[in-house]
């Protein structure tokens, strides 16, 4: 871990991998990871804070197409071995799957009480028109931030990117080509940044104040993501579903939580319930919540068995199932708690 300067407030600054910290091979064209160190060169300006930033560099970085439930336990065990030594924690992450990471880390740190901002960028940070250099500046401003009361401003896990901090398990990447490449839709961000940082204190989770911030470290992936589609078949939803050794699915399912009513379907369903394969349903579309009681189509799977994943993202219901799956929990608990808001992932009318 290698000290910046010292001053009132902390900062523990992550390297995990990605776009933000590489460089052009001349060669190939290719991008590449390059030195730490040399990513802050490009960021003179991290000078000018009155924070003491400390760095840790994952060893060798990580493509971000490449992170595995073992590396979000190497988050997890660094934010909380440093736990007390940081006011905040800024974690650099490829694009690709840092909506997975996020997610995975706000059920891991069981009541946080400090901020953990996930960031990137699209450009590499030694290029001109990179956003990563504000993308960085403003996060660790706010990883550093307090209230009006000196507690931090925003303890959670969070993404920020190009001006705008979101609750990590409600993200989604979006755009593989603009700066805004993530996107929040079922709910409101956390700040704005623009002239001035401006939160939305309502909007932002506290921890109890009377307990510690508790990590768990496991994570199980026998679990699969699999969508529905006009034409799918049996053979196809059979092979998924007696899959060795899966625990655990989540549906994409249409609109608010519809899907074929065929037969074959809801008898697999109900097989797979019966060996305590825990099915949950979310939508496809972006922007709505799965509401199983509206339609026949969607009622046929809720009297199979299958939980309502309401207005949960693909990324926030398969960690959440990870981690549930990991804890010393029955069946039937799991999903009692995937019916459940435990991490602000989902809104409950």
């Amino acid at each position: 871990m290698q000290k910046e300067n010292t001053a009132s407030r902390s900062v523990l600054l992550i390297y995990t991998g990605g776009t933000i910290g590489m460089m052009e091979n001349p060669e190939t064209g290719a991008l590449e990871s390059f030195n730490f160190a040399h990513l802050l060169n490009n960021v003179p300006e991290l000078k000018r804070f009155n924070y003491a930033i400390s760095t840790y560099q994952f060893t060798p970085p990580i493509d971000s197409s490449d992170m595995e439930p073992s590396d979000w336990a190497m988050l997890a065990r660094i934010i909380t071995e440093n736990y007390d030594d940081f006011d905040g924690f800024v974690v650099l992450h490829g694009t690709d799957t840092m909506s997975y990471t996020a997610s995975a880390l706000s059920f891991m740190l069981k009541n946080l009480g400090k901020p953990v901002i996930l960031t990137g960028s699209q450009l590499p940070i030694g290029m001109l028109r990179t956003d990563g250099k504000e993308n960085l500046i403003t996060a660790i401003e706010i990883a550093a931030a307090t209230n009006g009361e000196g507690a931090p401003a925003v303890p959670e896990v969070c993404i920020l990117f190009e001006n705008s901090l979101m609750r990590g398990n409600r993200t989604t990447k979006v755009n593989a080509e603009n700066f805004n490449a993530f996107r929040s839709y079922n709910f409101p961000v956390l700040a704005h940044a623009g002239v001035n940082i401006k939160y939305e204190t309502h909007l932002i989770r506290r921890p109890d104040a009377a307990s510690p911030m508790t990590p768990h470290y496991g994570l199980d992936s026998s679990v699969i993501i699999f969508t529905i589609f006009p034409g799918i078949g049996e053979a196809v939803v059979s092979a998924i579903f007696n899959a060795p050794g899966l625990r655990a699915v989540v549906l994409k399912s249409f609109g608010s939580g519809n899907a074929p009513q065929k037969e074959w379907l809801i008898r697999l369903l109900n097989e797979a319930y019966r060996r305590d394969i825990i099915v949950v349903n979310i939508t496809q579309c972006l922007t709505g919540a799965v509401e199983m009681k509206r339609y026949r189509t969607g009622r046929q799977l809720l009297s199979a068995g299958v939980v309502c994943g309401y207005d949960s993202t693909p990324e926030s219901a398969l960690t959440k199932l990870m981690f549930l799956l990991a804890q010393d929990l029955t069946v039937d608990e799991v999903r009692r708690r995937m019916d459940s808001n435990i991490a602000g992932e989902i809104t409950r009318e």
